[in-house]
């Protein structure tokens, strides 16, 4: 059962509150050639009972994140090169999707660690995202070429906080088990850099769904661009450099942006103004954000050298104020490469890199007798 949603935090209880949770470490030791066993990506599935991990050597793990041993994961093995995204279908809780630079978009059933669909994009693949009724992803390859993949499935279930679902009448039911359909759709090349991209969590009733998708660019912009049909509805001139992630509030009230000029930017989903910016301490580019359950808090990640070296900030994001400072323990040559909170609880996951203070990998706060 998925823990329940706690009471909310107040900025000004958040440091002592937060601060009091220990920080659980979950070692794999497996690493494969010369490769780096950095973990790049993490992602919770919808209940907050599992979190998956992807590294540059190939490792896709899945992780029971109240049991830090490596012989209670999952390793699901198939690709041939890096993972460089993770991600759960939001309507799915078994159901993950991960692409990496071997050219594919992988989805697999984490209940019998099967590979129910494995897609060639005609690249490396770097980055992936969900739409949030699940019926779309769309993958981002290196050569700026955006590619929508549909998922035709015979029910769309709800997952409630007991883990049943409310796709039919009458009493809850378990997840539908029946397996879906994936099509990699026709290509949609982008005339700039493109980086990661984030779907809208509002989707139109209507016999075609439609929503809106926001793609990071190396020119310091986003574009909101409507999904179907591409088109580019509005930029945001976020950044003066390349904007690098990307992720939506719960609450669906600000988008952040993180940069490679060291900041976060804020903006409100109304009239897309920018309300605030937040940089860290540690400098360096922001290659992942995430946001707590609440849409209260904000956090950075930054793979570069020396930024997990002074501990990861987290911020509110009314006020910027940098309320907490999680202490990982690293030194001037680590990184944090992968943030991640948890979707129902003051839970945080990170990546470290390996450096001499120790072998990197994954990090929970909060999943060690955590009670927030």
């Amino acid at each position: 059962m998925a823990p329940p949603r706690r009471n909310l935090l107040p900025k000004d209880r958040f440091a002592f509150s937060f601060g009091s949770l220990k920080t659980q470490n979950y070692h794999d030791p497996v690493a494969r050639g010369n490769g780096s066993h950095t973990i790049r990506t993490i992602a919770w599935n919808p209940t907050g009972q599992l979190v998956a991990t992807g590294s540059a050597d190939r490792t896709l793990r899945i992780w029971n994140p109240e049991r830090s041993q490596v012989k209670y994961s999952t390793e699901l093995r198939g690709h041939t090169a890096g993972i460089e995204k993770v991600v759960f279908n939001p309507v799915r809780d078994s159901e993950l999707a991960s692409c990496s630079t071997d050219g594919t978009v992988r989805v697999w059933d984490v209940r019998t660690k099967t590979c129910v669909s494995r897609l060639d994009v005609g690249g490396e693949a770097f980055t992936l995202s969900w739409s949030a009724d699940g019926s779309v992803m769309v993958v981002g390859r290196k050569d700026d070429t955006l590619i929508p993949i549909s998922i035709e499935s015979p029910s769309s279930p709800s997952i409630l906080a007991d883990g049943t679902t409310s796709n039919a009448p009458g009493p809850p039911q378990k997840p539908n088990l029946a397996p879906s359909i994936y099509r990699a759709l026709e290509p949609h090349p982008q005339p700039i850099q493109t980086n990661a991209t984030t779907f809208s969590h509002h989707i139109s009733k209507s016999d075609t769904p439609s929503f809106h998708l926001f793609a990071t660019t190396g020119e310091g912009t986003v574009k909101i661009i409507s999904y179907p049909s591409f088109n580019v509805l509005h930029t945001l001139h976020a950044h003066t450099s390349a904007c690098l992630s990307i992720a939506l509030a719960p609450t669906g009230r600000y988008l952040a942006i993180g940069g490679s000029d060291a900041l976060i930017s804020l903006w409100d989903t109304t009239d897309w103004i920018c309300k605030r910016t937040v940089s860290s301490n540690n400098g360096g580019a922001v290659r992942g954000v995430s946001w707590s359950f609440d849409g209260r808090f904000i956090v950075g990640a930054c793979d570069e050298v020396g930024c997990g070296g002074n501990g990861l900030e987290i911020f509110h994001a009314e006020t910027g104020e940098s309320v907490y400072t999680v202490p990982t323990g690293g030194n001037a040559n680590s990184g944090i490469p992968a943030v991640a909170w948890h979707p129902s609880r003051y839970w945080l996951a990170y990546s470290t890199t390996a450096d001499g203070s120790g072998p990197g990998g994954l990090k929970i706060v909060g999943a060690a007798g955590g009670s927030l």
